[in-house]
């Protein structure tokens, strides 16, 4: 099976809240997440990824359902572990929610989620989503007991978090690849689909083709702004050439 690509789009939502979050009506209120989602798709996306975050920096929960309604791909949410996103999450029904940390504080999320300490809570929140009929993915720094405890509390899916990867210097680049390695051939051995994400781009997507057993990529922060120079359908074509030599 071909590696899937999950194209995330909020940072469409983020160019159009800078301009019209105090006119959520307006008629002329653009870019539209709906519009980029089909865009993406055209081009090839197998998903579409979204994160309604609790202060709504850039995706609002009318953008999460009209794109829902309008893609004919899986939706991934991307949630935080709060009793407003769970509520939400059960409403908008996506094909799968990846549950990740997530603070006021910080630009975009930085870090994986803490399963091992948070064990109690995201266990709760997982047998909550399953129950629904909601597939849930854990997005998880590449650290054994990360690895060990997703697979413990059931989760059908971990998405490595690739941002060490992503700020590798040319010195540090080649240890965060065996991390990502060592974890992504631990997930598939406990049973566990293997995802990965956040800081992937043009110049270092096809680094991660020595790392086995990856299902999934989920790109957005890239795609997005390659999509300036030459559109998202276009920009959506690009990655996925690049990532069609992985093994």
């Amino acid at each position: 099976m071909p590696l899937l690509l999950g194209v995330n789009v909020d940072h469409v939502a983020t160019l159009r809240q800078a301009r019209y979050a105090l006119l959520p009506d307006s008629p002329q209120a653009e870019p539209c997440p709906v519009q980029a989602s089909l865009d993406a798709i055209a081009g090839g996306a197998d998903s579409i990824t979204i994160h309604v975050r609790g202060d709504r920096r850039h995706m609002q929960e009318r953008d999460a359902f009209a794109i829902k309604k309008a893609i004919d791909v899986p939706l991934n949410l991307e949630m935080g572990i709060t009793s407003e996103m769970i509520a939400l999450a059960l409403e908008l029904q996506p094909e799968f929610v990846c549950l990740v940390p997530e603070t006021r504080e910080e630009v975009t999320t930085e870090g994986g989620l803490d399963v091992v300490g948070r064990r109690r809570e995201v266990g709760d929140c997982i047998r909550v989503m399953q129950k629904a009929g909601i597939r849930v993915s854990l997005f998880i720094d590449p650290e054994i007991e990360q690895v060990r405890c997703s697979a413990e509390l059931g989760a059908e899916m971990i998405e490595l978090h690739t941002g060490c990867f992503g700020n590798a210097t040319e010195a540090t680049v080649a240890a965060e690849i065996e991390r990502l390695a060592v974890a992504a051939k631990l997930g598939h051995e406990l049973g566990l689909q293997v995802n990965a994400g956040h800081g992937i781009n043009y110049q270092n997507v096809r680094l991660l083709e020595v790392v086995p057993f990856l299902t999934e990529y989920n790109i957005g922060h890239s795609i997005v702004s390659r999509a300036m120079r030459c559109g998202l359908e276009q920009a959506v074509r690009e990655m996925r050439a690049l990532m069609q030599h992985y093994p």
